[in-house]
């Protein structure tokens, strides 16, 4: 079934959710400030900022937030507004203002700092014994709260602090309890400044507490949280956070993005790949259009040899996107720089690098250069085009798609340089511009791990649907196991097969914990694949189970070629592309409607597309399932008179 809304509350602008009611006045008592709503009553304690819902249909009072974990002082006297439809008070002691009212069927609470402070709040937890918590890690994960593997394993959460803005996907969380019949969503849309800590309760539950910096130097000075209460679906808060976008116009969508450039509706059924060696040639791309392999994103690197014109024309001939790997974000000096996109006209290195509060230039991605101002990009881009002069130099070769590394993240940067200076909000907004004007010349953007402030401008990312653990990070800088930079016709890094740890393979692929968030609110908007160094042949011992969930998603594999590997790999590429062109370029433009486990161990799983346009249904286990065989997929679009199957194990 569809993704509902039990009820939902909210706190700062009108109630118009699908089936509200009109609401009553907010009303302060008994030191409570009240929001009658659609479904229940929010009650806040100004004293605490404890927030609690009182169901309007009867049963137990829903915590919503704990009280905060900062001391306030005594609160102000509450203020009415909006003809009683919303309250004001303040924390004079901590320079803080707070304002609630309902928006759009949730409680909006929205804090205004006049001094420098930290508060942290919201402190939330699951209800009941045996909760889940939402997390967009990635394409997303829903986590018992009381399972040890989280509070006490290898890869715990439980001690970790996530920064909103950058270490997560989409800038919520979410609760439900283990009966799966209520669930609470967290918003946090000011999500620069605000972070996410784990600990456990006494219990050894998972609990979770944000935490917000007021920072007027990084513009931070306001807060906002939104609460609502959802119907205990693990896909709930994303559901929720997908309408607050298109509420604010804020979402996009690839049937858009195919009408003002024809060329993306390419992307619908393509697998991706970065290619070497003989899979950059006219001759590499006519082995693969012969295997089969109608619809494919090629990227290239921007080394000595990227691919020529002739080869871009066999691609775009075999009905596929090609592009560069660019970046924007690193500039070195051109005498000693170790890559083409860190060379720069002039002196903007280093002129254009960010600086820290002392001045110092802030050293680039592995200690290589600096980080580059998107500031001083933006105020040297009506004069000077470097940017434009960079992108039109890099399709010459006739490329009609751009892949722009890292702007489309969540690591921003504050500049304190006198000459450029910016704060992070201003450099999401020049990203946002820049990669804007890229799309709006014609070619097919995509970038690194997008987040949802972004999907508007890429139509494809490279990340998001990984969710990668800590573990990941520390695993790939050992080059004898994770393999480095060389050969240049095959590195390592992308070639050499890994076997992961068993606890790391558990945090990010182990289906009971795996739940498509991202894909909910922007399945649809964008294609999202996994990182571009975890190509579907670099796990060998993880291929199954991410071929399940990629067709479980209705996402494209990503791949590594050079010549050898299109020999050794070609014919299952074909297969697996084969399977899952008809499923994307029939759903692809749709939302992600449903998903559902449908057994208690989780190890089959349902997803519905529009609706019923498309239904897919994955079985990780080892045990048949109404007729599914374990390690298999079924697909059923709504014109099909039989499911689809694959088994990934049997094309290998």
């Amino acid at each position: 079934m569809p993704v509902k809304r039990t009820f939902a509350l909210a706190l700062a602008v009108s109630l118009t959710a699908v089936g509200a009611t009109p609401v009553a006045t907010a009303q302060p008592r008994d030191h409570h400030v009240e929001l009658p709503m659609a479904g229940g009553t929010a009650v806040i304690d100004p004293a605490t900022l404890a927030v609690t819902a009182r169901p309007s249909a009867g049963g137990r009072p829903h915590r919503l937030s704990a009280p905060a974990a900062t001391h306030l002082g005594r609160p102000g006297r509450v203020h009415r507004a909006d003809n009683g439809k919303a309250a004001h008070w303040s924390y004079p002691t901590r320079g803080l203002e707070a304002s609630a009212r309902t928006d759009h069927g949730r409680l909006s609470l929205t804090l205004t700092a006049h001094q420098n402070t930290k508060l942290r709040w919201p402190v939330t937890e699951a209800q009941g014994s045996s909760g889940s918590l939402q997390l967009p890690r990635g394409e997303g994960l829903d986590i018992p709260t009381a399972d040890p593997f989280w509070t006490t394993g290898k890869e715990k959460l439980a001690g970790t602090t996530l920064d909103m803005g950058a270490d997560l996907s989409l800038p919520l969380w979410g609760y439900s309890s283990g009966r799966r019949q209520q669930g609470v969503s967290y918003l946090i849309p000011t999500d620069i400044g605000t972070s996410l800590t784990f600990d456990t309760t006494p219990a050894g539950h998972l609990r979770t507490a944000a935490a917000h910096t007021f920072d007027n130097g990084d513009a931070t000075r306001t807060y906002n949280v939104t609460f609502a209460l959802t119907d205990g679906s693990p896909t709930a808060p994303a559901a929720d956070y997908r309408s607050y976008l298109a509420e604010r116009g804020r979402l996009g969508s690839l049937e858009g993005k195919i009408r003002r450039n024809p060329a993306t509706k390419r992307l619908l059924g393509a697998f991706h790949a970065y290619v070497w060696g003989e899979a950059r040639t006219p001759a590499g791309i006519r082995r693969l259009r012969g295997l089969g392999v109608d619809r494919m994103w090629l990227g290239y690197d921007a080394g000595p040899d990227p691919m020529g014109k002739k080869a871009v024309a066999a691609a775009k001939k075999a009905g596929y996107l090609v592009g560069p790997y660019d970046t924007f974000a690193n500039g070195q000096d051109p005498k000693t720089a170790d890559s083409p996109t860190s060379v720069w006209p002039g002196t903007v290195y280093p002129d254009f690098c960010v600086r820290d509060a002392d001045g110092k230039p802030h050293t680039g991605f592995g200690g290589r250069g600096c980080y580059l101002s998107s500031a001083a990009f933006e105020r040297a881009e009506p004069a000077r085009h470097l940017l434009a002069d960079r992108t039109r130099s890099m399709v010459r070769n006739g490329a009609d798609s751009y892949f722009l590394d890292v702007d489309a993240t969540g690591e921003l940067f504050r500049d304190h340089s006198a000459a450029h200076p910016m704060t992070k909000a201003g450099d999401r907004a020049h990203r946002l511009a820049r990669m804007r004007r890229i799309a709006d010349s014609g070619l097919v953007l995509g970038s690194e791990s997008a987040q949802a402030w972004a999907n508007k401008a890429v139509a494809f990312d490279h990340g998001s649907a990984t969710p990668v653990a800590d573990g990941m990070w520390a695993l790939q800088k050992d080059r004898e196991k994770w393999g480095g930079y060389y050969p240049e016709s095959a590195p390592g890094i992308f070639f050499k097969p890994v076997r992961l740890p068993a606890s790391l393979s558990k945090a990010m692929y182990d289906p009971r914990y795996r739940v498509p968030l991202y894909g909910t609110v922007l399945h649809g908007s964008t294609v999202s694949v996994e990182r571009w160094e975890l190509s579907y042949e670099k796990l060998p011992a993880e291929k199954t189970r991410r071929a399940l969930l990629a067709m479980l998603y209705n996402r494209p594999l990503n791949y590594v070629l050079d010549g050898p590997a299109i020999t050794r790999h070609g014919a299952e590429l074909a297969a697996l592309q084969g399977y899952f062109a008809p499923l994307h370029r029939a759903a692809g433009t749709e939302r992600l409607t449903s998903f559902r486990h449908l057994t208690a161990d989780r190890q089959v799983q349902r997803t519905v597309f529009g609706d019923g346009t498309l239904t897919v249904t994955a079985n990780f286990g080892k045990k048949t399932h109404a007729g599914l065989p374990g390690g298999c997929v079924d697909a059923r679009l709504r014109t099909d008179a039989h499911p689809r199957r694959l088994c990934p194990a049997d094309l290998g």
